[in-house]
Order: structure tokens, then sequence, then C-alpha cells
């Protein structure tokens, strides 16, 4: 039933105003044929099993996406194999077509609401380009200068003062540096400052390999004068260029003073790499927790996990991994470990001291005289790994089926180093107007639009100069998930939680976002999940995906929907061998 204003419309980009689907077949289609035109909103209805989903999905898509296979070459098409053709004589007008199903959401867990809309990937690119850092240690901004204002700032501040003047090379790491020792020498320096003390570089000197080491290169030791400034300049330019971007300068009171060409803490020497928009992805090794790998929960097996109740003795399965006891050998070295302690594997868990039950779920160091199973009479000296220890090797380095035994005694809990914000420290420590990305994507849509409306009031003019085009795009895209009625969701939120419409309405906003002409859009069900007072804002979006000259198709039941429609087409009249007829 085609609407008037239907009738008016006419495609620009194609003399073919119709799509003809001649002799369809596919499942329990009854070789119908029909005509609806195209650049218009058709919507498929009928009750559950009468062919819609045949009609739309498995003959209309289902030969757009052959067609489109066959435009590849043969080589091509030899790794990613040919689509069989559906039931069908013929199909005439057939654009391009994209397919919106429920089934396509990704169960992914790095798949968030952020990055499928790419509101997460312009955010990234604006705290790269326009965030402020700061420390995580001090809390206060991070600075960087030139070597011309590190050379004033020093001139200034020290004038008539002794100074050493230092280039860090190694920082909290480990190691026993002989290598390092041998170039620094045959680089010309004769100190080195290790760990705070100032030595003389010795053939084959080398520091405590399991120790972490802080060492500085000594590249000069001058009174400040301004007849000096030639030769503080170059020892600061050599002091930063062995530093790599670094120095440090120990006055008098031996009180350091750090400065960089980079982001670094004036009052700790804390310093950060130059950001870049992987820094804040938590997909990407620059930017997630090192602690959770970016996914913002890690899986711990716990005490509480493997001892549920602690009125259960060992021997009675209180200690779930072990289950009741058996004559075999890790019930022996329990058992031994627990005599040593003056305690039974028949004593209650709740009246074994606390810090006996701690070397049974962790180990000890110590070795214990075990029973031997086999000989007896034979006592064999061992250590304990520990139960939860032992569990932590399986899940790590076990087999499929340990893995998943072992996945039994494991709870998921927030990561204790990010807090669940997926990122290292040092990318939530860069700011816009007080803020950090991750708590921007825990916004939900509607604050998020608040928060941007308004901001170049709260930028810095360098900061807007800089971040006018990916605001531009940012705000764009939240615009389009507030009119596809998604405006209680946040951007961390993981796609896998979604409904099967909630997902198909973000992809909507993403297609309306690509702003594509010509294309066919098929659409199974978006109003499911949907409060009825966001429909109007769904059947809108659809409206607008059809007036920038493309053609929808939407499978569906819902009244408004049909009511909005340019176009129904009604498959029945009942279901299965009683459908397939238009």
């Amino acid at each position: 039933m085609a609407t008037a204003s239907a009738r008016k419309r006419k495609t620009k980009t194609n003399d073919i105003e119709n799509i003809e689907v001649i002799g369809a077949r596919e499942h329990n289609l009854k070789n119908i044929s029909l005509s609806f035109p195209r650049n218009q909103l058709v919507v498929i209805t009928g009750i559950s099993g009468s062919g819609k989903s045949s009609l739309a999905f498995d003959t209309i898509y289902a030969e757009g996406q052959r067609r489109y296979m066959e435009s590849f070459s043969a080589y091509a098409r030899s790794f990613i194999g040919n689509l069989e053709r559906p039931e069908v004589d013929k199909i005439n007008g057939l654009s391009p077509v994209i397919s919106i199903e429920q089934k396509t959401t990704s169960r992914n867990p790095r798949s968030t609401v952020g990055t499928v809309t790419e509101i997460y990937d312009f955010m990234r690119l604006l705290y790269a380009r326009a965030g402020e850092a700061f420390s995580y240690i001090s809390g206060e901004k991070m600075v960087r200068q030139s070597g011309d204002q590190i050379l004033d700032a020093m001139m200034a501040s020290f004038t008539g003062k002794k100074l050493v003047l230092l280039a860090p090379v190694v920082k909290g790491r480990k190691g026993h540096y002989r290598e390092l020792f041998v170039q620094v020498r045959k680089s010309g320096y004769s100190k080195v400052r290790i760990d705070g003390e100032i030595q003389d570089i010795k053939p084959k000197m080398q520091v405590d390999r399991f120790k972490i080491h802080d060492i500085e290169i000594v590249v000069d030791r001058i009174v400040v004068s301004p007849g000096d400034r030639h030769r503080m300049a170059q020892s600061v330019d050599t002091a930063l260029k062995e530093g790599k971007g670094a120095l440090i300068a120990i006055d008098e009171k031996g009180t350091a003073h750090h400065y960089s060409k980079y982001l670094m803490d004036p009052t700790t020497g804390l310093s950060y790499d130059e950001p870049a928009p992987n820094n804040f992805s938590f997909n990407s090794p620059y930017g997630a927790c090192p602690v959770c790998n970016g996914l913002g929960q890690i899986e711990e097996i716990t005490e509480a996990s493997i001892i549920p109740d602690k009125n259960l003795s060992i021997s009675r399965g209180g200690i779930l991994p072990l289950g009741g006891y058996r004559d075999i050998w890790i019930f022996k070295k329990v058992e031994a470990l627990l005599k040593r302690h003056k305690a039974a594997l028949s004593t209650p868990i709740k009246d074994i001291p606390k810090e006996v039950l701690k070397v049974l779920l962790y180990g000890d160091k110590v070795p214990v005289a075990v029973a031997s199973v086999k000989y007896p009479g034979t006592e064999w000296n061992t250590k304990f790994e520990g139960i939860i220890n032992f569990l932590q090797k399986q899940k790590d380095e076990g087999s499929e089926a340990i893995r998943k035994w072992v996945e039994d005694f494991t709870v998921v809990k927030t990561c204790p180093e990010c807090g669940g914000a997926r990122l290292k420290k040092e990318s939530l420590h860069f700011l816009i107007d007080n803020t950090n990305i991750s708590q921007l994507a825990r916004l939900d849509i509607n604050a998020l639009k608040k928060w941007f409306d308004g901001l170049e009031g709260r930028l810095s003019a360098k900061q807007n100069a800089i971040a006018a085009e990916v605001l531009k795009e940012i705000r764009k895209r939240i615009g389009f998930l507030l009119d596809v009625g998604l405006d209680y969701l946040s951007l961390d939120r993981p796609l896998r939680t979604l409904s099967g419409g909630e997902a198909q309405r973000i992809r909507l906003a993403t297609q309306i976002g690509t702003q594509l002409v010509g294309v066919l859009y098929i659409l199974d069900e978006p109003s499911i999940g949907l409060h009825a007072r966001d429909n109007v804002k769904l059947i809108k979006a659809l409206k607008d995906l059809r007036d920038l000259g493309n053609s929808v198709i939407v499978v569906e039941h819902d009244k408004e929907m049909m009511l909005a429609s340019d176009y129904i087409i009604d498959i029945g009249p009942g279901a299965g061998r009683h459908g397939g007829n238009v």
C-alpha cells in the first residue's frame, strides 16, 4: 500500500524505481513474485513462521551478498568461498545490501558501545592531543621544557651554587649492567651515581642483578655563573642527549631537581611517554592495564571459593578441589604438614590456625617429610607449593579439561589495579576539564552529551584549536545514539550484554553516521526491547536513512512502524506450510 508521499519521491541515482522479486521459493515461500519501491521504508509483516525472514534475509539479502561476492576476482573467491544462490528465479533492481540482524551482536568482551560506534576512538584522539597530564604520585601537573628553557631555569635558580648534572640511564630496573658501565666508560665518563651514591667506574664493574637500581651518568660538576653559560649549555645538552630527554641536577644540599623535554613531574621526576591515541585504548598493550590486560576484571582463586564451609574437616571434603579423603600423595603431604603444626585431617577447618591454613593454601619453602605410599617405611622430603598456587598453575598451563575444572573454583573480581577502568594509571591521569577518559566512558549518553555541550568554554584557546574537528565528530555520533533511543547506555557497556534490539539500533546509528547513499538496508524487528516512548525516535532514524537516498526493509510486527511505512508486504496467511504467500 503505497502512500501519496511515496509516489512523489523518485530515485535520483537509478532509473529503476522498483525492486522485483520473481519466483521466490526459499523455505516455505510458495513461488511468490512481488514488486516494491526503491528508496522507501518498506515493512514486511506477518505472523511468526509465515516466511518474513525467508523473504527478507534468506532471499533478498542472500542474493545481494552473492552478487557482491561475484564482483571479486576468482583468486579472491578461492579464499572466501562462493555463496549458494537462493531459491529464486530473478531479482531486479537490487542495490548493495547491508543486513542489521539481532544475531550479529559481538560476544567479544573487548567490544563496547564506545568502540563499535567509534565515539571512544575519537575520545582517544581528543585526550591524546588536548589532554593535560598529571602525576599519579604527587598529583602535580606534568611539564615539558625545551633545552633553552631548562638552561634558563637552572641559571635563574642556581647562580653561584655548585651543581652536579646527571643523565638518567636506568630507572627502577633489575640487572647487573656490566655492559652499560663499559659503554659509559668508552664514551669518556668516569663517574656514575648508583642508587643515590656517586662512584668511579671501574673495570668489570657491575651491580646486584636481582635488585632494582637507579643509575645516572655524572655529566658535569659545575659552579653556575653567567660567565660559564656556554659550558653550562653544552653540559645540559649532553645530559639531555645521554638521558634521552631527561636531566637531574643535584644541588649543594643533595636535593634532586628533575627536568625533561617530555612530560615530567618536577617534584618526583616521574615521566610519561608522549601521549598517542593507543595510550588510551584498553585493546592496545600501550594503554591496557597490565594486571587485567584491559578487561577491567580478573579471575581469581580465593580461600572462600575453595572452602565454602569451614565447619567441615579436610578429610570430609572441606577443601573442594581435594574432595573427600583418599589414600593418595596429596593427602599424605597435607597430613604431614598439619602434623608438623599439631593439627590433623579430621580437625574442622575453622579450628586450624590461620597461619597453618595460609601455608596449606599458598605453600611453604620449608620441606616436609612425607611417608611414601608406594614404599612403606620410606619418607620423602618435599616442598608444598600450596593448593591455590597449584590450581593457578593448572589454570595457566593445564589442558583444556583441567582449565575447565579449575574454573569451578574461580571468582570474577574488579581489577584491583585499575578499579575496572581497564587502562594504565598513566592513561587515567590525562585529564580534560578534571575528567579522565574512563570517567567519561561510564556516563550514560544523555550525561555525556551534557558534558560535551559547552566544553569549549572550559578549555584553553590552544585546546579549542586542537579539539574543534574532533568534538564535531563526537557530538554527531552522540546525536545518532540519542536519535534511536539509546540515551540510557554508557560507552563502556560491553556489547555482549545488549539485547538484540539494542544491538541493531547501535548498528543503525552507526550506519546513519556513514552517510552512505543507494544502499538497501534490511533490519530484523529493531523495536524489540525499546520503550514505547522511544519508538518515534527509531522510526525517525529509519526515515532519515531513507531520506539520504537508501531503501529500508524492516521485518516488524509493531503497529506504529507499519503506519509510518511507505509500503507494506504482508506474508501469510498462516505459519509454516500454511504461510509463504503475499
